[in-house]
């Protein structure tokens, strides 16, 4: 989510006036200035009053560090961090903190803050692929405690049911939409040669900072990569969806978020990686391949490992619009363009409705503009 982030020197300068006529603009500043409300050591920020902790700040720093520590080393870059860096991912650290504040008071007015069972199930379902050594190593590996995942659980279930409530149930496709959208490009639905939609669930042991998926699920050594993924296929065999599998715990960002969704390849582009092709040609729509290793070209060795399933196929030649996997194709564009809309004006009305106050980017800059 974008910063949210809102300060006004107004808003402060009304809860300070004295009653004195401030005569120049300067003057209205110094007095700004000296009427802020007291806050301690101990607090970076508040929202609407309420108060951001450092302790929270530090917290999230080091989870973010760990990450970018991990992406650097794999660069073969220096991980530690300027203390100009360490401060600028801090100051990043407290405007993400302000907007999950925003949005959590905007979800607890509306009643649709996460219950503890809500949190309960989700915990459950991120723990189902491991055993609790394992599930705890995850942790570890990440700078978390399961207290910080149940905190991080409850604040991202209730951002999701707010944004059901508030976005996604004011999203309308018609079917006027959907011929329009066609019609301006039909060409799209013309492919050259034969293509297949296929979704995939990506495991990798390459560090990465975002892992992309709903449960920030990733595994960090190719030994952990292996028994995620053959854990995973145990699940599908079992007949748990493959759509809600991969937006839970596929590690490819582009497709996690589409329930693994890669779209339509084209038999040409299918054919870069033989074993791949193999396997998905000799698939029926519905089903699903073995795991598959995905293997460096340069090096010959696993970089990951992968679970497709052929969700359809289709020749070359026009697409007409009665086609209902075509009317499907557009109406899921659509939806997500005006997703995309509507929550940024959303979060638009959030930023001007809150009072927010940084202390940190506060001490920043008296410390650092001397």
């Amino acid at each position: 989510m974008g910063s949210i982030v809102k300060m006004t020197a107004a808003s402060v300068g009304g809860a300070c006036r004295t009653g004195a006529k401030m005569m120049v603009p300067l003057l209205a500043i110094l007095l700004i200035a000296g009427c802020n409300r007291p806050h301690g050591a101990d607090v970076v920020a508040t929202v609407n009053g309420h108060a951001i902790m450092r302790a929270d700040m530090e917290r999230m720093y080091k989870v973010q560090l760990g990450q970018a520590q991990a992406q650097a080393q794999a660069q073969g870059q220096a991980p530690e961090p300027s203390p100009e860096q360490a401060d600028s991912l801090r100051l990043q650290v407290v405007r993400e903190l302000i907007d999950q504040e925003i949005v959590a008071q905007r979800a607890a007015k509306m009643n649709l803050s996460a219950t503890p069972e809500d949190v309960d199930a989700k915990l459950a379902e991120m723990k189902a692929p491991y055993t609790e050594e394992q599930f705890a190593e995850q942790l570890k590996a990440s700078n978390q405690t399961l207290d910080d995942l149940r905190r991080d659980l409850r604040r991202n279930l209730t951002i999701e049911k707010l944004i059901n409530k508030e976005i996604v149930s004011k999203i309308t496709v018609t079917d006027a939409d959907v011929a329009a959208f066609y019609n301006q490009h039909k060409a799209k639905y013309d492919p050259i040669e034969p293509r297949y939609d296929i979704a995939e669930i990506r495991v990798t042991g390459v560090p990465s900072p975002e892992p992309g998926n709903l449960q920030g699920s990733k595994a960090t050594t190719d030994a952990e990569a292996v028994k995620k993924i053959q854990a995973l296929k145990t699940r599908l065999d079992a007949g748990e969806d493959f759509g809600q599998l991969a937006a839970n715990f596929s590690e490819n960002p582009a497709t996690a978020s589409s329930g693994g969704d890669m779209g339509f390849v084209a038999e040409s582009q299918l054919r870069s990686d033989p074993s791949v092709y193999a396997a998905v040609t000799k698939l029926k729509p519905g089903q699903i391949t073995g795991v598959l290793p995905l293997v460096d070209p340069a090096t010959r060795k696993p970089v990951a490992y992968a679970i497709f399933k052929l969700l359809s196929r289709e020749p070359a030649g026009q697409r007409d619009l009665s086609d209902p996997q075509v009317q499907q194709n557009i109406r899921q564009q659509l939806r997500d363009g005006r997703s995309q809309l509507l929550k940024g004006a959303y979060y638009e009305m959030l930023r001007d409705q809150a009072k927010v106050e940084n202390f940190f980017a506060e001490e920043i800059f008296k410390n650092d503009a001397k």
